[in-house]
């Protein structure tokens, strides 16, 4: 009586064999799950890291483009200007005025980085300071040259001939970044400067006008400017100073380098003894290259820093 019937043991065994199978299917549709889950986690960790790769090289690549637009424009309205300071007015001057004409284009930046400072327009910096402007001292002479010569260069040359020795300058500065620093360049690079060059000299062949002084003024300027951007890259690395602070001692020295100079050449007499030259025309091309001086020394710094000297 107390033993249960056959039919009765199978359909208990049926169900114990029916509960464990359910069992261990409920633990594979979870490994399953999990697994799945986990690939699903992987996946999107690596579809978020990659847009994330994407949106950094496209930020990145996007500040070299803004820098570099801005120095060219910048570069190119200098020279322009400056062409036209240097040559335009000179049957109306007894001698010239190039020291002079960069000491208003510095009194200009001045006056400029100092105003969007008081609108509080870009990051402030400390007001001047003997210690930061003596170790900032050697850079400002490498940009007092440069100004200085590029003014001269292009009283005795023309714009195309100016264009060619840019491109020579670009060569000097590749090839100083790579001896003082160590610095690499794609072989892609070394192609593009050549192409820039040759095109330079094919697209001035029939402007091309060879003087010695122009030469002098020329290779001046070239090494100069070639100085100034690789001292640029190690002095914005030693010295402490925001770039408009940078702008600001930049500009603050050159006045006080090229002042006395100027007074010395006489440039200043010239000046206030030629009222020819005292019209709205000259004060403008004054004023506006002093305003692009001072988007230039904003520029050459900041596509340094973004980039590199080349």
């Amino acid at each position: 009586m107390g033993t249960s019937s056959p039919i009765q043991r199978l359909d208990g065994s049926s169900r114990n064999l029916n509960s464990s199978m359910t069992f261990k299917d409920i633990e594979l549709g979870t490994s399953i799950k999990t697994a799945n889950s986990l690939d699903s986690s992987s996946s999107e960790c690596s579809q978020s890291s990659t847009f994330s790769w994407l949106s950094l090289k496209a930020a990145t690549n996007g500040k070299i483009l803004y820098a570099c637009s801005m120095y060219s424009f910048c570069s190119v309205s200098m020279v322009l200007v400056n062409k036209s300071l240097a040559s335009s007015y000179n049957h109306l001057i007894e001698g010239d005025l190039n020291v002079l004409l960069v000491v208003f284009q510095a009194i200009v930046a001045v006056v400029s980085v100092e105003f969007c400072k008081r609108m509080k327009w870009v990051e402030d910096y400390s007001s001047f300071d003997l210690s930061i402007a003596k170790q900032w001292a050697p850079l400002n002479i490498f940009f007092c040259m440069m100004l200085f010569t590029s003014m001269a260069s292009l009283q005795y040359n023309s714009v195309p001939m100016v264009t060619i020795f840019k491109n020579v300058t670009n060569i000097a500065t590749t090839a100083g970044d790579w001896y003082f620093f160590g610095s690499t360049t794609e072989t892609l690079v070394v192609v593009a400067f050549g192409i820039m060059l040759t095109g330079a000299v094919a697209a001035a062949w029939n402007d091309i006008e060879l003087s010695w002084i122009g030469l002098f003024w020329m290779a001046l300027n070239c090494l100069s400017t070639s100085g100034y951007v690789l001292y640029m890259k190690f002095a914005t690395k030693t010295v402490k100073l925001s770039k408009f602070g940078m702008v600001f001692y930049n500009n603050i020295l050159c006045v006080l380098f090229l002042l006395p100079v100027a007074y010395y050449l006489g440039q200043v007499e010239v000046f206030a003894l030629t009222p020819a030259i005292h019209t709205q025309d000259y004060f403008t091309k004054n004023m506006f290259a002093g305003f692009v001086g001072f988007g230039l020394n904003f520029a050459s710094l900041n596509c340094v820093s973004v980039t590199g000297p080349t």
